[in-house]
């Protein structure tokens, strides 16, 4: 039997996760969404007021004030919705680096303007609790029905539509440069706190081959991060991330040190500097590597965000160039 859980906006509750996935599952008891690049957002409003709380139970109520006059947007006397804050880029596209620029205001003299140059979105995607009724021990699908059909969308508001085709979501996500999909069993409850595989998320990943341009290593002196870099038409070395994780075993990164040794050189060899170069060793940009990441905004001079270390490459440093 399911736990009972109180509503107290004093002890906020934690989300439902969905676990990763290589593909998409197929059946009926599958629907799928698309999975927003934003924020993970609750949403606790009655006739006392609003409050929003992030994941980790942390109060985001002051950054948001678009979302306060829940009135306007949600026909029931109270309800508890899970969705995702999200803010678009200069493409058009959901941003995480631009949801940020929100969501990382800790001077409240800095939110009207922040207000002004990030403006959000409330992408609601799940109902727990409406009415003096909590939903969780519902269906998935009970709870899109009766989410539908008390929320109002606005600018600020919007309904995430559920499908039943996955694999074609998939590509049209991909095709729009979005993040991925999630599939959920029509027939889940929302288990809170939970994850488990009645919830998957399938993203897209982007690749590209790298050169390295110096190392971090931690207080034991082995290796921990990369510095990766691409050159330009002029043949300068760009930094655009580093990367800590991948598929390298411990005894790999340990190895990393000797492997580096002929190659090191006493000045950087980007052409900038970044926080993320502090205690580097530098090495001279020969070696090169494929890199895996969840979004990159080169043309706003962004660095990787999420990257991971694929392999080592066979292939000429300065075919590692940036796009365009």
């Amino acid at each position: 039997m399911a736990k009972k859980h109180s509503w107290s906006i004093n002890h906020p509750i934690e989300p439902f996760e969905p676990i990763a996935a290589d593909a998409v599952p197929s059946g009926d008891e599958w629907v799928y969404q698309i999975k927003w690049d934003g924020v993970r957002m609750l949403v606790y409003a009655d006739q006392e007021g609003c409050e929003l709380f992030n994941r980790h139970g942390n109060k985001r109520t002051p950054l948001y004030p678009e979302l306060a006059d829940w009135s306007s947007y949600c026909t029931a006397q109270s309800v508890l919705l899970d969705g995702e804050v999200i803010a678009l880029g200069a493409d058009g596209k959901p941003s995480f680096h631009e949801v940020m620029r929100r969501d990382g205001i800790r001077r409240p003299d800095r939110l009207s303007a922040a207000i002004q140059e990030v403006p959000i979105a409330y992408m609601a995607f799940d109902l727990l609790y409406c009415d003096g009724q909590w939903w969780t021990g519902k269906p998935f699908s009970e709870r899109q029905e009766k989410l539908w059909s008390i929320i109002q969308p606005n600018r600020t508001v919007q309904l995430v539509p559920t499908v039943t085709e996955g694999n074609l979501l998939l590509q049209l996500t991909a095709s729009q440069g979005l993040e991925g999909i999630v599939a959920k069993k029509a027939g889940s409850t929302y288990s809170l706190g939970g994850k488990d595989n009645r919830w998957l998320k399938i993203k897209h990943w982007g690749d590209v081959a790298a050169v390295i341009g110096g190392y971090t290593t931690n207080d034991d002196g082995i290796v921990n991060a990369l510095l990766a870099g691409l050159f330009d038409a002029e043949g300068r070395l760009h930094f655009i991330g580093k990367v800590g994780s991948g598929r390298l075993k411990r005894a790999e990164w340990a190895a990393l040190s000797d492997v580096f040794a002929p190659a090191r050189r006493v000045s950087s060899p980007f052409a900038q500097r970044h926080r993320d170069m502090a205690g580097a060793v530098w090495v001279e940009p020969l070696l090169t590597m494929r890199l895996q990441y969840a979004e990159w905004r080169w043309q706003e001079g962004r660095q990787l965000r999420q990257p991971t270390l694929q392999a080592f490459l066979d292939v000429p440093p300065h075919s590692c160039v940036l796009p365009g």
